[in-house]
């Protein structure tokens, strides 16, 4: 998808989703938003997940100016312990925590992507499972050291040196990473008129 001009516009300021967009050759502009994240009481998980991109993907799209629209991509990527959700830790000892938590056993990661366009919006979601080896305080305290765990969602980050606590996973690497890229480019068909994909295809 070559051109002057982007795509799409990215909802966000991680390193990580822009990444895999440069994977699948789409170009994009990040224009990350602010938007209030709290869960709502009672608010499952994956519903979470699916409500902030959402909210996100609208944020950006009625802040553009008419002649500047084009689509618009938010994600949000949720881990979780059953119903619990298991945000980016406050600080060491609460990264402690969440990663002790996580610690021999397995847990649920959403991530959720809308995509917002002038012929209208739609999202998707992706969830797996990860299973973690167990932990010890020394590797917990030598990964926070590593300076990955601080803004990433459940304390870790599955493409970095957190990838060797990680027993088996079942489902998306691109949507534990931030940004399931399946699910992602059937949003982008209709939404870019791309060509060369099939979504009736098993």
């Amino acid at each position: 998808m070559a051109g002057d001009a982007p795509a799409i516009y990215l909802a966000s300021a991680s390193p990580r989703r822009s990444e895999l967009l440069r994977q699948i050759d789409v170009t994009h502009e990040v224009r990350p938003v602010d938007i209030d994240e709290s869960p709502r009481p009672g608010e499952k998980p994956a519903h979470y997940a699916l409500r902030l991109a959402e909210e996100k993907a609208r944020a950006l799209w009625e802040r553009l100016p008419l002649a500047e629209r084009r689509p618009v991509l938010a994600a949000d990527t949720t881990v979780a312990l059953g119903d619990e959700i298991l945000g980016k830790p406050a600080d060491r000892e609460d990264a402690a925590r969440i990663l002790a938590r996580l610690s021999g056993r397995a847990h649920e990661v959403h991530t959720a992507v809308a995509v917002l366009h002038a012929g209208g919006a739609n999202a998707r979601i992706s969830t797996s499972t990860v299973e973690f080896r167990r932990l010890t305080r020394a590797e917990i305290d030598w990964y926070w050291r590593t300076g990955e765990p601080a803004d990433k969602a459940g304390a870790y980050g599955v493409q970095g040196h957190a990838a060797i606590f990680i027993r088996h996973l079942s489902g998306s690497y691109s949507g534990v990473m931030g940004l399931p890229l399946y699910e992602t480019w059937e949003l982008l068909t209709p939404a870019l008129g791309l060509i060369g994909w099939n979504t009736q295809a098993p």
